[in-house]
């Protein structure tokens, strides 16, 4: 211990006073930063509570601001119900005077109405009448011609009738007098045959023997022949049939007589011969004269087929006549009925569109023109056109529509006033909403509008606006420049001050 208290009491060299005086520097450079740092955490301090107390004044004013603004927007707001309710007011009584107004023309509508509706049932009902005549003398008129027609068609078959039992007596003449001749003809040829026999008679026995097959041959020939022409004669000769049974039977009994005769005398088969040869020739006639006959008939009933079609196609005309007749007739009264349900639909436009017409126009519903006659001379000078007689008459047909043209042609009018009076509200509306947005621009903070002119939003005391040249003052004349004012918020000024 003694040892230790020698050494402490030892005076201390040069160096080790030197580091004394160091370590003391240090440690009061320590001191000094210590006290600068709670230094500055004080003030750090007191400047954050002085941040909160100017946010909590600035949001102190603000609300004072805002109860200061509220009350004039209040005393303008009571002020602006007043004057609607005094409008308010002043339109209820436009509207009941207008009410009344109209409740008395309804009344007189009601009242034109039910004479309008009279005497258009009473037209009706004339229209009906004049119909029913008219219907009436059209269908005298039809059962007219069809007994004209009725009547001709009688006459024109009595006479067709009359001409047909002619023609037939004049062919059943014809053909008595043909049998006649038949008959003559077959005399004649017996008398010739009997006269030829005897001469014939001697010539013929030596070539009897040589002809005989031939002669067969020939007359099997010849009655085919004769049976064919027997056959045509008798088809087309039904009328004269039994006279040709008679004259056949009789040809038979002739044939059998002719055969037996054959047989009995060889020399008769060579005047039998002669004999058909004759008898060929006389069928050859008679063909011709058939044929004729054959003829004039065919044309007779060429005639008969004409007359049947002249009175089928007369009998068609007729029936599409009458088809037409009412086909129109039906036709005339749909366009009847259409006019009729136009002119009640008119009629109900009329009553609709007379609510709304003017005192002045119920008073005066068709005004005189308005353009003077020196302006008439002007349009017609302007727009000159040649009154042709046509052109006249379809002008005489349409004098009855003036009134109702002059009246379009107000409405049209009115109608175009109306458009254009449309059109500039439409625009005046354009620019209010445009001014009113330009206002709610202006007092709304957004992305949108920051990005925006606004005459609200300024920086370092300037405004976003674009200033006017100077080149459009000195282009604009005497006019002064219009002068802009900026318009800054209380809150925004009480802001940057405090």
């Amino acid at each position: 211990m003694l040892r230790r208290g020698k050494k402490a009491k030892t005076p201390l060299s040069e160096e080790e006073q030197l580091l004394l005086y160091q370590q003391k520097l240090l440690a009061e450079e320590e001191m000094a930063k210590k006290k600068e740092r709670l230094l500055s955490q004080f003030l750090k301090d007191k400047l954050a509570k002085e941040e909160q107390n100017s946010a909590l004044n600035l949001n102190k004013i603000n609300t004072q601001w805002r109860t200061v603004l509220r009350e004039v927007k209040t005393k303008e707001l009571h002020k602006d119900i007043e004057i609607l309710s005094q409008t308010f007011e002043r339109v209820v009584d436009c509207k009941d005077s207008v009410i009344k107004s109209l409740a008395k023309d309804l009344s007189e509508a009601e009242e034109q109405y039910a004479h309008a509706l009279r005497s258009h049932l009473h037209n009706i009902d004339q229209l009906l009448d004049l119909q029913r005549r008219r219907l009436h003398l059209l269908e005298e008129n039809y059962n007219n011609e069809l007994e004209v027609l009725t009547k001709e068609f009688e006459t024109e078959r009595k006479t067709i009738i009359n001409q047909h039992e002619k023609e037939i007596h004049y062919l059943q003449d014809v053909f008595m007098a043909m049998e006649q001749n038949y008959i003559d003809s077959e005399y004649e040829s017996k008398l010739e045959f009997q006269s030829m026999w005897d001469d014939l008679k001697n010539k013929n026995l030596e070539e009897k023997h040589f002809l005989r097959i031939q002669l067969e041959n020939v007359v099997e020939d010849l009655w085919r022949r004769f049976q064919e022409a027997l056959k045509n004669y008798t088809d087309a000769t039904e009328d004269r049939k039994i006279a040709f049974e008679t004259l056949k039977v009789k040809d038979e009994k002739s044939s059998k007589e002719i055969e037996a005769q054959m047989k009995k005398i060889q020399k008769l088969q060579e005047a039998i011969t002669i004999s058909k040869g004759k008898i060929m020739l006389h069928s050859r006639e008679s063909e011709d004269q058939n044929q004729y006959i054959r003829n004039d008939k065919e044309l007779v009933l060429i005639q008969l087929r004409k007359l049947k079609s002249q009175r089928m196609q007369a009998r068609e005309v007729s029936q599409e006549n009458l088809v037409k007749l009412t086909l129109e007739s039906n036709a005339t009264l749909k366009a009847l009925k259409k006019i009729v349900d136009k002119g009640e639909k008119i009629l109900k436009l009329a009553e609709i569109c007379r609510k709304y017409e003017t005192e002045e126009e119920k008073v005066l519903p068709f005004y005189s023109s308005v353009l003077t006659a020196n302006m008439q001379e002007e349009n017609e000078e302007q727009n000159p056109e040649e009154l042709t007689m046509e052109l006249v008459k379809v002008m005489a047909d349409y004098v009855g529509m003036e009134n109702f043209w002059k009246r379009y042609n107000k409405v049209k009018l009115e109608q175009l006033s109306l458009q254009h009076r449309r059109a500039q509200l439409l625009e005046i509306n354009g620019k209010l909403r445009e001014m009113l947005k330009q206002y709610l621009d202006g007092i709304s903070v957004s992305d949108e509008v920051l990005s925006k002119f606004n005459p609200l939003f300024i920086i370092n005391h300037q405004s976003n606006l674009s200033q006017p040249l100077s080149t459009s003052t000195a282009q604009s004349g005497d006019k002064p420049p219009p002068t802009t004012y900026n318009i800054i918020e209380a809150a925004h000024i009480i802001s940057h001050t405090l």
